[in-house]
């Protein structure tokens, strides 16, 4: 990913007010986001626990999603999860529900979409082996090369993405 400035991440939001993203928080590290690892940006913004951003890059320019976290944790039996953006196993804790509003009136109108995701939103770094998730035990080693699965997280994300925008992500 293209390192991208405050400015463009800020314009890039399609489901919310302008108002909403000028009081958005950037991640901590933005200084030292690790770009050249990154298929999209994401992070729980760091003022607000309960929101989350997601920034995917396009070719006609970022495209950024607003995204709410449950303000209770799930109460299930499960001992792991499975994100379904890059497909991480992760501890129950690992995973978390992300809810979109969707983009336009039917947004306005209280209609979102949800999926599960890394609760830390670092997919692009567990695909690439560059972060370890805490679940160890019973882990699924996979054929697909790191090529491979990159191209499998950017196709779900695209599907997220055309969820929350109505708009088919070619």
């Amino acid at each position: 990913m293209e390192p991208l400035s405050e400015k463009q991440i800020r314009a890039s939001f399609v489901n919310c007010t302008k108002g909403e993203a000028a009081r958005m928080r950037l991640p901590l590290d933005f200084a030292d986001l690790p770009w050249q690892d990154l298929a999209f940006l994401g992070w729980v913004d760091p003022g607000a626990p309960l929101r989350a951003h997601l920034v995917v890059p396009r070719e006609e320019g970022p495209l950024g999603i607003s995204l709410r976290v449950p303000s209770v944790g799930r109460t299930s039996a499960v001992k792991s999860s499975l994100c379904q953006i890059c497909l991480t196993g992760h501890a129950s804790s690992g995973v978390t529900l992300l809810a979109a509003p969707l983009a336009g009136a039917r947004g306005r109108e209280g209609n979102t979409v949800g999926t599960y995701v890394c609760a830390d939103l670092a997919c692009s770094l567990y695909v690439r082996g560059k972060r370890q998730p805490k679940l160890r035990a019973g882990r699924q080693e996979e054929s697909l090369t790191v090529d491979e699965r990159l191209a499998r997280m950017e196709a779900n994300l695209n599907g997220f993405v055309s969820r929350v925008t109505g708009v088919p992500v070619a």
